[in-house]
């Protein structure tokens, strides 16, 4: 019998483990922690969202300069696994999902716990009449890299352990990034990858907060951080986000993440525009604006006409002066594109997700290492990014998916 290694237990390393273990391959599934699926589990916490209702076209333009490779995995007629697939294959598990308003897709219940353990039951548990396999899984086992005779290496809680590349047929890495350390992605597989001649972009965070330059003054953090700022939109595009001590956070901010860290790694510092008032026209805000306000103050003039309060005002209030304040036109054109600055990304162990990574030039188009003979690399840890949205499970799922194949394949199964 053919014996595969998986290194890592999320999303990714788990579908190249249901796909190879249905085609009556022994995997052997390798991950540090003491339980596989805790980022996706951690992720599905507030409603796991699965993937997205978003048109196919439309779906593989969210993969950015990364569309080419990623829409395959997608979309191809014999093995794409999108939205759709996505979808059947949680129905396979009992697992009922709905699309929300927003295009997001959920699980029924909103719950990740109940698809991992069913998931989890499959893989140990296959239909043997079918060919399956159960899948050996090896937990608290950290992998180190290769020793000189090219057998695995990991560090395991009675010292190291070493399983031989001899034994197995194929490994697969499904590593994952290098945020939420404490869950398990760390990034530390870069720089054993590299010393084997793989190119490796840095990994940097994506879909993470920003702090702004100036900070905010002590007394707008202390009454406005943790608020969100609803019905809003930046440079066009519409959504919501969150004040935090040090900046901003939030989907409308993940959106945008790609390209407001791009510009702050060129130029040291980025600015976007906020539109507060994105149902106002700019005609509309300013002639509301000037309507006589009697012996009303500012803030109640503005409350009055234009629904500005709370957060909103308060960011009026923080980044204009007086005299702007008491300028219509000037306030008018800050009510449609309020500039705030940004002077770095935070950390990148509080991003949700990372990129950088393997690049998908040091890959077969079956995600085989150009410099590894029999090593392939699946999900987070190749250069692509996504934003949220269920974008980011989908693609780990396929490219886990497109893994397994491509083993498969060089296995002659």
């Amino acid at each position: 019998m053919k014996t595969v290694v998986i290194i890592g237990g999320g999303p990714a390393g788990l579908m190249a483990a249901e796909v190879l273990s249905s085609k009556g391959v022994q995997v052997d599934l390798y991950d540090a922690m003491p339980s596989v699926g805790r980022k996706f589990l951690l992720a599905g916490k507030g409603g796991l969202n699965l993937t997205h209702n978003d048109p196919v076209d439309r779906f593989a333009t969210r993969y950015g300069n990364r569309q080419a490779q990623i829409e395959p995995m997608l979309t191809a007629s014999q093995s794409g696994f999108g939205a759709d697939e996505v979808r059947e294959w949680a129905a396979g598990l009992g697992i009922e999902t709905f699309v929300g308003t927003s295009g997001r897709v959920f699980p029924k219940d909103m719950k990740a716990a109940p698809l991992l353990r069913a998931w989890l039951h499959r893989l140990r548990h296959p239909d043997v009449s079918e060919g399956g396999v159960p899948v050996r899984f090896h937990m608290r086992h950290k992998w180190t890299g290769w020793n000189a005779a090219g057998e695995l290496m990991f560090d395991v809680k009675d010292g190291t352990q070493a399983t031989s590349r001899k034994a197995c047929s194929s490994v697969v890495l499904a590593l994952g990034g290098a945020s939420w350390k404490r869950l398990g992605s760390d990034g530390a597989w870069a720089g054993l990858l590299q010393t084997r001649g793989v190119d490796v972009a840095p990994l940097v965070p994506s879909n993470c907060g920003f702090d702004v330059s100036p900070a905010w003054s002590e007394h707008f953090k202390t009454r406005f951080a943790g608020h969100p700022l609803k019905t809003v939109a930046i440079d066009g595009t519409r959504g919501e986000f969150v004040i935090t001590e040090t900046g901003v956070e939030g989907s409308l901010i993940y959106a945008l993440s790609s390209q407001l860290r791009d510009a702050i790694s060129v130029n040291g510092n980025t600015m976007f525009h906020l539109d507060l008032l994105p149902d106002f026209s700019q005609e509309r805000v300013l002639r509301e604006i000037q309507h006589p306000r009697g012996s009303k103050s500012l803030s109640s003039h503005l409350k009055s006409r234009l629904g500005l309060d709370g957060v909103k005002m308060g960011l009026l209030y923080e980044l204009l002066s007086k005299e702007l304040m008491n300028n219509a036109l000037a306030l008018a054109n800050a009510c449609k594109a309020l500039q705030i600055r940004l002077g770095s990304a935070r950390p990148i162990d509080e991003a949700i997700s990372t990129a950088g990574g393997v690049r998908f030039e040091a890959v077969t188009d079956g995600l085989m290492l150009n410099q590894l003979q029999g090593v392939f690399c699946a999900g987070e840890m190749l250069d692509w990014e996504a934003p949220t949205g269920g974008y980011l499970l989908t693609a780990c799922l396929a490219s886990g998916k497109r893994a397994a194949e491509s083993v498969i394949a060089s296995l002659a199964l």
